[in-house]
């Protein structure tokens, strides 16, 4: 059950050290994606934009719905299986992802369990509507308690 208790604090500023161009540039490039969205069941289009490090590159993602929706693909797995499969080895500075709610969704459990696998505890995800960035949180604020290879 959803109660004011259990849902993460709103820090709109913390972990904002992107230059604006460059969170706007970001912003941007996921919502771009989200207009791509694949999503002829929920209708419920979701962009996301990853800023790497290294190479200094942002990869974009969008959902895409499959009738048997075990098959979906969220945005945010999408653009890391891009960065993934355009350089092999990265390193992700920071995350956006875009949706039509406000207050914005956060990533799915399966989202945040992959995005572990590469990127630490301390990685920001901007949570953003349409109309900009809402909230900032990060992995580890998300996904306290995921499951890894130690587990």
């Amino acid at each position: 059950m959803k109660t004011e208790e259990n849902i993460a604090p709103f820090h709109p500023g913390r972990y904002n050290t992107l230059p604006m161009d460059e969170q706007e540039q970001l912003f941007h490039k996921a919502l771009e994606a989200r207009q791509k969205a694949y999503t002829p069941y929920s209708g419920f289009k979701v962009g996301a934009a990853l800023l790497l490090d290294n190479p200094r590159d942002i990869i974009t993602g969008c959902n895409v719905e499959n009738a048997s929706y075990g098959a979906t693909v969220c945005a945010e797995r999408n653009a890391l299986f891009t960065a993934i499969a355009r350089y092999g080895t990265i390193s992700v500075a920071r995350i956006m992802v875009v949706t039509d709610a406000s207050p914005p969704a956060v990533p799915c459990a399966l989202c945040l369990q992959v995005i572990q696998e590469f990127c630490p505890p301390s990685t920001p995800i901007h949570l953003a509507s349409l109309q900009g960035i809402e909230r900032t949180l990060t992995l580890g604020e998300l996904l306290p308690h995921p499951f890894s290879s130690f587990s």
